[in-house]
Formats: structure tokens, C-alpha cells, sequence
């Protein structure tokens, strides 16, 4: 069973969206557990993201199958090597779903480096065309790959008319503000709460608030105090609270302006 720990996580007035994590982890009890602590925090919707060609199929199945949840369809950086004409026709066919939000996650991962980095680039780029096709905006993963990706970035940019998030942001500040300009949001999860995240809440003190959206990217990156449990959309407001104090913002207000932004992005 999900504990919620409802004595330290508050319920704000504002509902919440979670931008981004991965239900599709979950077994049968686990996601309606997940679900329903969601709900008592005061999560309004959920998107959950698609990684491989292996789960586009689930995220939407998860998606199709409960209200408060939609879905994307992508490949991550991680998986690029298997980018395929057929992969491609499958995450095309994915972004008929009328729960498909989004193209994502995509980008370049140069930490783990799990796929080769020219696969990674051309499967970015494929992407991001996929997206000016479909008009939808995208969700970007870039890990220690600041000038690649702002290099792909500004060839298409200029295509991508609802642009899209930077998720899970731990790029320079210069990355940032080069996102910000072109359009771009910046989503920001536990890694705001994290003792060693000084450049992460650099960037949040920086960044826009109506330029912000939230996300946990669960079941990764569990906030502060609940480090070394698994994540879960219930703890969004955790990470609401630690944001809004770095932007020196009554919680209520803030909410209401990512609320009302990640509805631009992706409803």
C-alpha cells in the first residue's frame, strides 16, 4: 500500500498537475494505490511519459483507462539506437490517442551515454519534427550535453509553434536562459530539495514563475524528507512548497500560475 504521510505532506487549494512521471512502473494495485494518493493530495491531472517502444502502447493504455491521467509518446535518448522507420510509424500512430499530450521524453544523454551520441541526435531530431508535424509540444531530456542541445534546439525551435518543457532541469543557467528566450518551459521536481542542488535552485530563482511547471519524475528523485522511498505524484506538494519558497511566493498565487501554465503546454 502507498503510505501518503498525510500529517507531512500538505493539501494546498490549489489542485496540482504532475508534468511528468512513469506509472506505467506500477503493477495493477500499485498504480491504483498510486492513483488514489494522488487524488488526496490535492493532484488534479498526471501525465505519464513514454521512454521506449516498449511502453508507448502502456502509457496510453494507463491513460485511456483512468480520468485523471494522460500520456506521451517518444523515445529517450537512452534508447536511440533502436530509432527505426517502424518506431517512428508507432510513435506517430501513439500521438492519435486524444489522451497524447505531448511527444516525449526525448533529448541527449551524455552522462550514461547508453546509446551512441550521433543516434541520439538524429533520433532528437526526428522528434522534433515529428512534433512541428503534429503540432504538439515536446518534453526534452538533456543530461551533460548543454551545447548539443542547444544547438538542435535552435534549428527547430523556430518550427515548434507550442514549443514545450526541459524537464527535469539541472543544466547551466546559461542552458536556461537560452531555453527560456526561445520559448521553452522549465520543469523542476525533488532535486529542488536535494542539500547538493545549489545550480538546480539558482535556476528556479531565475527562471520565470509563470515559466515553471512541476513534476516529480517518479519513482525517481523522492524529495527531501522521504529520500530513500520510492516517489509518487502525492508528493508534489512537497516539491510546490520548496519551489514557491525559492521564488519568494506565497504557495496559493504560485500554484495557480504553473496550474494554469501546464494547461497551455499540454491541455
Amino acid at each position: 500500500m502507498i503510505q501518503t504521510q498525510t500529517k507531512s505532506v500538505p493539501r494546498f487549494a490549489t489542485p496540482i498537475i504532475e508534468t511528468h512521471c512513469h506509472l506505467d512502473y506500477l503493477d495493477g494495485e500499485q498504480l491504483q494505490d498510486t492513483l488514489a494518493a494522488a487524488t488526496a493530495s490535492g493532484i488534479e491531472r498526471i501525465v505519464t511519459i513514454a521512454v521506449s517502444a516498449d511502453n508507448l502502447e502502456s502509457v496510453r493504455a494507463i491513460a485511456r483507462t483512468h480520468e485523471q491521467v494522460w500520456c506521451t509518446q517518444g523515445i529517450h535518448p537512452h534508447e536511440a539506437d533502436s530509432w527505426s522507420e517502424e518506431i517512428h510509424l508507432a510513435v506517430k500512430l501513439g500521438c492519435k490517442d486524444a489522451k497524447t499530450v505531448a511527444i516525449g521524453e526525448i533529448g541527449l544523454d551524455y552522462h550514461y551515454d547508453h546509446a551512441d551520441r550521433k543516434a541520439q541526435a538524429r533520433c532528437f531530431e526526428a522528434q522534433l519534427n515529428l512534433a512541428k508535424e503534429l503540432d504538439l509540444p515536446v518534453v526534452v531530456h538533456t543530461r551533460d550535453a548543454d551545447e548539443d542541445t542547444r544547438a538542435i534546439l535552435a534549428n527547430h525551435s523556430q518550427h515548434l509553434a507550442r514549443k514545450g518543457v526541459i524537464h527535469s532541469f539541472t543544466s547551466s543557467l546559461e542552458l536556461a536562459e537560452f531555453c527560456l528566450t526561445e520559448g521553452f518551459l522549465l520543469g523542476f521536481n525533488g532535486i529542488v530539495t536535494f542539500r547538493n542542488a545549489d545550480n538546480v535552485r539558482s535556476v528556479v530563482e531565475a527562471t520565470p514563475a509563470d515559466s515553471i511547471v512541476l513534476e516529480t519524475d517518479s519513482p525517481y528523485l523522492t524529495p527531501v524528507p522521504f529520500r530513500g522511498r520510492p516517489n509518487a505524484p502525492h508528493y508534489l506538494p512537497l516539491i510546490a512548497e520548496a519551489v514557491a519558497e525559492i521564488k519568494g511566493m506565497d504557495i496559493e498565487p504560485f500554484l495557480q500560475l504553473t496550474r494554469r501554465t501546464s494547461h497551455q503546454l499540454f491541455f
